[in-house]
Protein backbone atom coordinates (compact mmCIF):
# COMPACT_ATOMS: atom_id res chain seq x y z
CA UNK A 1 0.00 0.00 0.00
CA UNK A 2 1.44 3.47 -0.72
CA UNK A 3 2.58 6.06 1.47
CA UNK A 4 1.88 8.46 -1.78
CA UNK A 5 -1.13 10.32 -1.80
CA UNK A 6 -2.00 12.77 -4.52
CA UNK A 7 -4.66 15.80 -3.58
CA UNK A 8 -7.96 15.77 -5.68
CA UNK A 9 -8.88 19.12 -7.63
CA UNK A 10 -12.34 17.70 -8.03
CA UNK A 11 -15.02 15.13 -7.41
CA UNK A 12 -13.89 13.46 -10.44
CA UNK A 13 -10.60 12.76 -9.22
CA UNK A 14 -11.84 10.55 -6.83
CA UNK A 15 -13.58 8.08 -8.95
CA UNK A 16 -10.08 6.68 -10.16
CA UNK A 17 -9.96 4.67 -6.29
CA UNK A 18 -12.69 2.88 -6.42
CA UNK A 19 -12.96 -0.57 -7.09
CA UNK A 20 -15.44 -0.33 -10.04
CA UNK A 21 -15.43 3.14 -11.29
CA UNK A 22 -17.64 2.83 -14.06
CA UNK A 23 -20.02 0.75 -12.24
CA UNK A 24 -19.99 2.87 -8.67
CA UNK A 25 -20.02 6.64 -10.30
CA UNK A 26 -23.20 7.10 -11.65
CA UNK A 27 -25.71 9.96 -10.18
CA UNK A 28 -27.65 8.29 -7.47
CA UNK A 29 -24.84 6.27 -6.37
CA UNK A 30 -23.32 6.55 -2.69
CA UNK A 31 -19.84 7.13 -4.07
CA UNK A 32 -20.59 10.15 -6.56
CA UNK A 33 -22.80 11.91 -3.94
CA UNK A 34 -20.33 11.27 -1.38
CA UNK A 35 -17.59 13.03 -3.26
CA UNK A 36 -19.19 16.17 -4.19
CA UNK A 37 -20.27 17.19 -1.01
CA UNK A 38 -17.21 16.71 0.65
CA UNK A 39 -15.20 17.76 -2.03
CA UNK A 40 -17.24 20.95 -2.07
CA UNK A 41 -17.28 21.43 1.50
CA UNK A 42 -13.95 21.49 1.54
CA UNK A 43 -13.65 20.28 5.19
CA UNK A 44 -16.40 19.06 7.27
CA UNK A 45 -19.99 19.05 5.39
CA UNK A 46 -22.68 21.15 7.83
CA UNK A 47 -24.80 18.00 8.36
CA UNK A 48 -21.04 16.25 10.14
CA UNK A 49 -20.40 19.75 11.80
CA UNK A 50 -23.88 19.56 13.71
CA UNK A 51 -23.29 16.35 14.86
CA UNK A 52 -19.77 16.89 16.74
CA UNK A 53 -21.47 20.60 18.05
CA UNK A 54 -22.31 19.72 21.90
CA UNK A 55 -19.98 16.93 22.29
CA UNK A 56 -16.22 16.42 23.32
CA UNK A 57 -15.61 17.16 19.63
CA UNK A 58 -17.46 19.91 19.37
CA UNK A 59 -14.87 22.57 17.62
CA UNK A 60 -13.14 19.92 15.47
CA UNK A 61 -10.94 20.61 12.96
CA UNK A 62 -9.94 18.31 9.75
CA UNK A 63 -6.96 17.97 8.52
CA UNK A 64 -6.70 15.72 6.14
CA UNK A 65 -8.77 13.48 4.23
CA UNK A 66 -8.23 10.22 2.26
CA UNK A 67 -10.22 8.70 -0.31
CA UNK A 68 -10.76 4.85 -0.38
CA UNK A 69 -8.48 4.94 2.41
CA UNK A 70 -7.36 1.04 3.36
CA UNK A 71 -6.03 -0.28 6.58
CA UNK A 72 -4.85 -3.74 6.61
CA UNK A 73 -6.06 -6.87 8.95
CA UNK A 74 -5.10 -9.64 9.68
CA UNK A 75 -6.33 -13.26 8.41
CA UNK A 76 -6.29 -12.80 4.77
CA UNK A 77 -5.18 -10.39 2.02
CA UNK A 78 -9.17 -8.25 2.04
CA UNK A 79 -8.18 -4.79 4.05
CA UNK A 80 -10.92 -2.74 5.25
CA UNK A 81 -11.11 0.33 2.76
CA UNK A 82 -13.29 3.28 4.23
CA UNK A 83 -14.76 5.80 1.46
CA UNK A 84 -12.67 8.52 3.22
CA UNK A 85 -10.56 8.57 6.44
CA UNK A 86 -9.86 11.75 8.09
CA UNK A 87 -6.96 12.50 10.52
CA UNK A 88 -8.78 15.60 12.63
CA UNK A 89 -7.97 17.79 15.74
CA UNK A 90 -9.46 18.69 18.19
CA UNK A 91 -7.36 21.55 20.38
CA UNK A 92 -3.58 19.27 20.95
CA UNK A 93 -5.85 16.13 20.73
CA UNK A 94 -6.27 14.00 17.01
CA UNK A 95 -8.84 12.44 15.98
CA UNK A 96 -9.35 9.39 13.13
CA UNK A 97 -12.56 9.39 11.68
CA UNK A 98 -13.64 5.80 9.07
CA UNK A 99 -16.42 7.52 6.65
CA UNK A 100 -18.56 5.57 5.29
CA UNK A 101 -21.02 6.55 2.55
CA UNK A 102 -24.31 5.53 1.69
CA UNK A 103 -27.46 5.74 -0.22
CA UNK A 104 -29.43 2.49 -0.78
CA UNK A 105 -26.97 -0.15 -0.70
CA UNK A 106 -26.89 -2.68 2.45
CA UNK A 107 -24.01 -2.97 4.78
CA UNK A 108 -23.06 -6.33 3.15
CA UNK A 109 -23.21 -9.64 4.87
CA UNK A 110 -24.00 -10.06 8.50
CA UNK A 111 -21.35 -11.83 10.87
CA UNK A 112 -23.23 -15.46 10.52
CA UNK A 113 -23.26 -15.24 6.73
CA UNK A 114 -19.57 -13.97 6.17
CA UNK A 115 -18.29 -16.83 9.41
CA UNK A 116 -19.96 -19.76 7.83
CA UNK A 117 -17.43 -22.16 6.70
CA UNK A 118 -14.91 -20.55 8.99
CA UNK A 119 -11.29 -20.86 7.84
CA UNK A 120 -8.79 -20.36 10.21
CA UNK A 121 -7.50 -16.68 8.89
CA UNK A 122 -11.85 -15.41 9.74
CA UNK A 123 -11.57 -16.63 12.76
CA UNK A 124 -7.99 -14.74 13.48
CA UNK A 125 -9.38 -11.60 11.75
CA UNK A 126 -12.73 -11.72 13.24
CA UNK A 127 -11.33 -11.72 17.32
CA UNK A 128 -8.80 -9.48 16.21
CA UNK A 129 -11.77 -6.94 15.42
CA UNK A 130 -13.10 -8.03 18.51
CA UNK A 131 -9.92 -7.48 20.49
CA UNK A 132 -9.64 -3.92 18.55
CA UNK A 133 -13.21 -2.67 19.90
CA UNK A 134 -13.05 -3.45 23.31
CA UNK A 135 -16.10 -5.98 23.52
CA UNK A 136 -16.02 -8.68 25.80
CA UNK A 137 -17.70 -11.59 23.53
CA UNK A 138 -18.30 -12.04 19.74
CA UNK A 139 -20.84 -10.02 18.19
CA UNK A 140 -24.28 -11.59 17.46
CA UNK A 141 -24.20 -13.16 13.87
CA UNK A 142 -26.92 -10.87 12.85
CA UNK A 143 -24.08 -7.77 12.87
CA UNK A 144 -23.51 -6.25 9.61
CA UNK A 145 -19.64 -7.00 9.38
CA UNK A 146 -18.72 -4.21 7.48
CA UNK A 147 -19.58 -2.01 10.63
CA UNK A 148 -17.52 -4.28 12.98
CA UNK A 149 -14.30 -3.73 10.52
CA UNK A 150 -15.15 -0.20 9.34
CA UNK A 151 -15.00 0.51 13.07
CA UNK A 152 -11.94 -1.15 13.37
CA UNK A 153 -9.97 0.07 11.29
CA UNK A 154 -10.67 3.86 12.71
CA UNK A 155 -9.25 2.59 16.01
CA UNK A 156 -6.61 1.06 14.29
CA UNK A 157 -5.52 4.49 13.06
CA UNK A 158 -6.06 5.75 16.33
CA UNK A 159 -3.52 3.78 17.50
CA UNK A 160 -1.21 4.15 14.48
CA UNK A 161 -0.94 8.01 14.65
CA UNK A 162 -1.33 8.74 17.91
CA UNK A 163 -4.83 9.88 18.48
CA UNK A 164 -7.47 10.26 21.41
CA UNK A 165 -10.65 9.64 19.18
CA UNK A 166 -11.66 7.29 17.17
CA UNK A 167 -14.77 7.77 15.42
CA UNK A 168 -16.96 5.53 12.58
CA UNK A 169 -19.33 8.10 11.01
CA UNK A 170 -22.06 6.67 8.92
CA UNK A 171 -22.87 9.32 6.13
CA UNK A 172 -25.90 8.38 4.13
CA UNK A 173 -27.85 9.90 1.41
CA UNK A 174 -30.91 7.99 1.31
CA UNK A 175 -33.92 10.25 2.40
CA UNK A 176 -35.62 7.50 4.05
CA UNK A 177 -32.47 6.62 6.06
CA UNK A 178 -32.54 2.41 5.01
CA UNK A 179 -30.40 0.44 6.61
CA UNK A 180 -30.53 2.95 9.93
CA UNK A 181 -31.60 -0.87 11.72
CA UNK A 182 -28.05 -2.24 10.84
CA UNK A 183 -26.25 1.15 12.70
CA UNK A 184 -29.08 0.96 15.46
CA UNK A 185 -28.07 -2.93 16.05
CA UNK A 186 -24.40 -2.18 15.97
CA UNK A 187 -24.24 0.47 18.28
CA UNK A 188 -26.29 -1.69 21.15
CA UNK A 189 -23.49 -4.20 20.82
CA UNK A 190 -21.96 -1.49 23.61
CA UNK A 191 -24.67 -0.97 25.04
CA UNK A 192 -25.81 2.61 23.96
CA UNK A 193 -28.91 4.18 21.40
CA UNK A 194 -28.15 5.24 18.23
CA UNK A 195 -30.10 8.63 16.55
CA UNK A 196 -29.93 9.97 13.68
CA UNK A 197 -27.79 13.35 13.87
CA UNK A 198 -26.30 12.20 16.83
CA UNK A 199 -22.84 10.87 17.96
CA UNK A 200 -22.46 8.63 20.38
CA UNK A 201 -19.72 7.64 22.94
CA UNK A 202 -19.59 4.20 23.04
CA UNK A 203 -16.38 3.74 25.51
CA UNK A 204 -12.83 3.52 25.46
CA UNK A 205 -10.14 0.79 24.15
CA UNK A 206 -6.55 0.86 25.31
CA UNK A 207 -6.77 4.99 25.72
CA UNK A 208 -8.86 5.38 22.35
CA UNK A 209 -12.01 6.88 22.98
CA UNK A 210 -14.76 5.36 20.24
CA UNK A 211 -17.28 7.53 18.85
CA UNK A 212 -20.34 6.28 16.35
CA UNK A 213 -22.46 8.43 14.30
CA UNK A 214 -25.50 8.67 11.59
CA UNK A 215 -25.69 11.58 9.99
CA UNK A 216 -27.63 12.45 6.61
CA UNK A 217 -26.74 14.07 3.68
CA UNK A 218 -28.29 16.23 0.97
CA UNK A 219 -30.26 15.17 -1.19
CA UNK A 220 -28.75 17.53 -4.00
CA UNK A 221 -26.04 15.29 -4.23
CA UNK A 222 -27.83 12.45 -5.25
CA UNK A 223 -27.98 14.32 -8.71
CA UNK A 224 -24.66 15.99 -8.72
Amino acid sequence: MSKIYIPAQSAEDWQQFLAEPEEQWKPGFSARAFAYCWQEADGFPLEVKRIFRGTVLDGLGMLLGFPEHQVPLPGGTRPSQSDLWVLARKEKELVSIAVEGKVSEPFGPTIGEWYKDASKGKMERLAYLQEQLGLSSPPPLGTRYQLLHRTASAVIEAHRFPARHAVMLVHSFSQTNEWFDDFRFFVNLFGKKAEIGRLVTVGEVEGVLLHLGWCKGEEKYLYA
